[in-house]
């Protein structure tokens, strides 16, 4: 309500007097609506449909990926000469591999470890050919060089 100059609230009675015993108006035209009707005009929406998707999707967290040093990087290149000259003499070493996952969707991802056997070092390719199949089409799982941080096991763990 309105308050008048002496700052007192006016009484509703008198200032809508002229309205309140109007008879209530009812269409000649349009069909009188539902109470089902009338109330889903009033039910909630998603107006910021992907709203949550897209604050989930903000925050959840990615790794920076790790730029190894020039000297991580010869330890690392010897090491896959070691694996390489193994395979050659016929072995398939088992190691233990962690390396960096891109994330598809941000700047960043994970990094994860495997232990797997190893099928082939393809210095051309600058890939690791690892021994498990992956899905339906059963090619060779494989890891870039460039996204390897570190490998362990048997055969190259006395090198560190």
């Amino acid at each position: 309500m309105t308050k008048d100059i002496m700052g007192t609230e006016a009484d509703p009675e008198i200032v809508y007097a002229d309205i309140f015993n109007l008879p209530h108006h009812v269409s000649d035209h349009h069909p009188q609506m539902s109470l089902y009707d009338r109330a889903a005009q009033f039910a909630p929406f998603a107006a910021l449909s992907g709203y949550e998707d897209m604050i989930g999707e903000e925050s959840r967290l990615v790794d920076h990926k790790i730029e190894p040093g020039e000297e991580d990087l010869t330890r690392l290149n010897r090491k896959l000469s070691l694996i390489s000259d193994a395979i050659t003499e016929g072995t398939r070493p088992e190691l233990s591999i962690t390396y960096f996952i891109p994330d598809p969707l941000k700047a960043g991802g994970r990094y994860e470890t495997v232990a797997e056997k190893i099928r082939k070092v393809d210095q051309a390719e600058q890939i690791i050919v690892l021994q498990k199949k992956t899905g339906k089409s059963g090619s060779f799982e494989t890891i870039r060089i460039a996204d390897v941080l570190e490998i362990y096991g048997d055969l190259v763990d006395d090198m560190d």
